[in-house]
């Protein structure tokens, strides 16, 4: 196949690979890598620069460009591409180059039908280091990692974390930078992320059309190509009314039968089982998390409504919506830190409500309350509903997080830690 020669001579061609910005996910070791490796995360979050970060340290280790191979699925030419032509792939890679490649780097790999199959007959050939990259939290799956019979392990990429953030703007810093001059720089930065968010094009630009711009390419790219063209989605005004629902209410409640009358009211036909899988595809294609209100039933986490959260802060940009909740803001970037973390998280809501509840094993292990500013008008109500949660599931540890507050509060018995969420985000542990 002519388009496939031309793809593997041109990445053999490639003298350099760009510069990169180091991410904060650790190091692999080649040596000790006996799995398949795959770095999931949303489109444009940077998997693939982190790939290249990849190739370019086997490249300084010694390794031969000639024992390399990069196939890019989301390249045009290979649109149609079969299982079968991994095959072909491989063969073309011997023609050019009289060997096969050692290490195999797979972008997209979603794009490849039955890519799972095809992963397992590579890895069991122990012929190859195989590392795949994908824009769908399938590949996150323990369904995956069952087919793929414990041969496969993954990383999450999302876009810049705060530390990253930093990391590219130059703003270094330690524990007593939090209390001297620079700290200013640091909140300048924090105010940036919250707004802007965290892909990486998306930081490097200096002006808010340029950012605004791009963010809406994305929006467009994963209402089309990662939903509508992806899922087969039929009705394009359901999942742009719901995707646009999302931007201006981060962090609020969901509940699918409101929303459904709300489409019916607009005469968008619409039924809740179809609501139910839209919102499944958003969590799928990392548009979106969805924190459900916790419950030791299954079946009753899944009756209430959900808090829905953006998975990058800078599309709220795209917003209709003119009013702007801080809190809200600063609610989004703790769920998207938990998320990054990996950590299983809840919403709290009985007499009063707690925003997040951390569960480690069978046990809740934090109990999560934020907001803006502890001031007279809500101290109360933030309070007693982080004390209620840790009460009813006897939580050790409570924290609330603020824009730029520290300190500690005693109610009920309990402890409660009070920081700025720019500090807990630059903890190396959950805090």
């Amino acid at each position: 196949m002519e388009k496939i020669k031309n793809i593997i001579a041109e990445w053999l061609a490639t003298d350099s690979l760009p510069d990169m910005i180091e991410r904060d996910i650790g190091e692999i070791n080649f040596d000790q890598l006996s799995s398949i490796l795959a770095i999931v995360g949303p489109r444009r979050s940077g998997k693939t620069w982190y790939m290249y970060q990849l190739i370019n340290s086997l490249l300084a280790k010694g390794i031969e460009k000639n024992d390399i191979l990069f196939i890019d699925f989301e390249d045009y030419r290979l649109i149609g591409i079969r299982p079968e032509d991994i095959d072909t792939i491989l063969t073309t890679f011997y023609k050019l180059t009289n060997r096969y490649p050692g290490y195999l780097f797979f972008d997209e790999i979603q794009n490849l039908p039955n890519w799972s199959r095809v992963l397992r007959t590579l890895h069991n050939q122990n012929r190859y280091k195989i590392v795949v990259s994908g824009s769908n939290s399938n590949l996150l799956s323990r369904e995956i990692a069952t087919e793929l019979r414990g041969r496969y392990e993954d990383l999450l990429m999302l876009p810049f974390s705060f530390i990253e953030f930093l990391t590219y703007k130059n703003i270094s810093f330690d524990k007593t930078t939090f209390y001297t001059p620079k700290k200013g720089a640091l909140l300048q930065a924090f105010e940036d992320y919250l707004k802007a968010g965290g892909f990486p094009e998306v930081v490097k630009k200096e002006s808010t059309v340029e950012k605004n711009s791009l963010l809406q390419s994305y929006f467009q790219t994963l209402f089309y190509k990662d939903l509508l063209e992806r899922y087969r989605i039929r009705s394009k005004n359901l999942l742009n009314a719901m995707m646009r629902y999302c931007l201006d209410t981060m962090g609020d409640l969901f509940s699918i039968s409101r929303f459904a009358d709300s489409m019916i009211a607009a005469d968008i036909p619409v039924s809740k089982k179809t609501i139910s899988n839209y919102l499944h595809h958003l969590q799928e294609a990392f548009f979106l998390i969805v924190n459900e209100k916790f419950d030791y039933s299954p079946r009753k986490r899944l009756m209430n409504p959900k808090k829905l959260y953006l998975m990058d802060s800078g599309f709220s940009a795209l917003s209709v919506s003119f009013s702007e909740n801080k809190g809200k803001f600063l609610e989004n970037v703790v769920a998207v830190h938990l998320y990054r973390k990996r950590e299983e998280m809840y919403y709290y809501r009985k007499e009063k409500e707690c925003d997040f509840l951390v569960k480690r094993g069978k046990e809740i292990h934090t109990a999560i309350q934020v907001c803006w500013e502890l001031n007279q008008k809500n101290r109360k109500r933030e309070l007693s509903g982080l004390a209620e949660a840790m009460r009813m599931y006897d939580v050790k540890q409570g924290l609330v997080l603020t824009y730029d507050q520290e300190g500690s509060e005693e109610i009920d018995g309990h402890t409660i830690s009070i920081l700025p969420t720019w500090q807990w985000l630059l903890a190396k542990e959950l805090v």
